[in-house]
């Protein structure tokens, strides 16, 4: 069973710096693509960015260059580095995985952009 644990989302002024990390159990983050999706109210989950094994990296037109993806192997974790943020970057942003065929999902954690 794979867990993931989302954290460090909150309230930010808009121009500001989040990063949300992602602790994931086992050994998954050095063996399989990750990614972090988010949604918004009222809105379909849509990917933020993903990152494979061989730390090739993608971004939603809406974020890139100001938002960035890593992994940290030894630690077994993804970040989401989120830089210049913008109102409508407002969501529940979750971390993901496919592990054999089968996805999971973290619990979630909130980001508010707001003045």
């Amino acid at each position: 069973q794979v867990q993931l644990v989302e954290s460090g989302g909150g309230l930010v002024q808009p121009g500001g710096s989040l990063k949300l990390s992602c602790a994931a159990s086992g050994s998954i983050v050095r063996f399989y693509a990750m990614g972090w999706y988010r949604q918004a109210p009222g809105k379909q989950r849509e990917l933020v960015a993903g990152i494979t094994s061989g730390n090739s990296t993608n971004y939603a037109p809406s974020v890139k260059g100001r938002f960035t993806i890593s992994r940290d192997s030894a630690k077994n974790t993804v970040s989401l580095q989120m830089n210049s943020l913008k109102p409508e970057d407002t969501a529940v942003y979750y971390c993901n995985t496919g592990v054999y065929g089968v996805t999971y999902w973290g619990q979630g954690t909130q980001v508010t952009v707001s003045s």
